[in-house]
């Protein structure tokens, strides 16, 4: 059985989603640097209460969460999105397709 490939259509669908993945993971890093370093000037954190800082956390890592459940084989649909970390896997487990266009 020949090693099957994504279309370059395909293939720039996954790129696009490891882009939105990666700035989204800096962009994260970077805030909850800066809120947890600063959260006691910032009137964030009580010391005995998450209060606010528990709702910026949880706001700024939900999406990370979304980001990881959209990604899906192009091939064959299988959510794969959990097979990744900050990029796509190399091959999907289900349908053994290559995660990246022949050229």
């Amino acid at each position: 059985m020949a090693a099957q490939y994504l279309t370059p259509e395909q293939d720039e669908k996954i790129r696009q989603w490891e882009r939105w993945n990666r700035n989204y993971f800096i962009f994260a890093f970077v805030a909850l640097t800066i809120i947890l370093v600063f959260s006691s000037q910032l009137g964030l954190s009580s010391g005995e209460s998450w209060g606010p800082l528990g709702v910026l956390i949880a706001a700024l890592i939900t999406p990370i969460i979304v980001l990881q459940l959209k990604l899906a084989c192009p091939a064959c649909g299988q959510k794969i999105g959990w097979q990744a970390k900050l990029m796509a896997p190399d091959q999907c487990k289900t349908c053994g397709t290559f995660l990246r266009s022949r050229d």
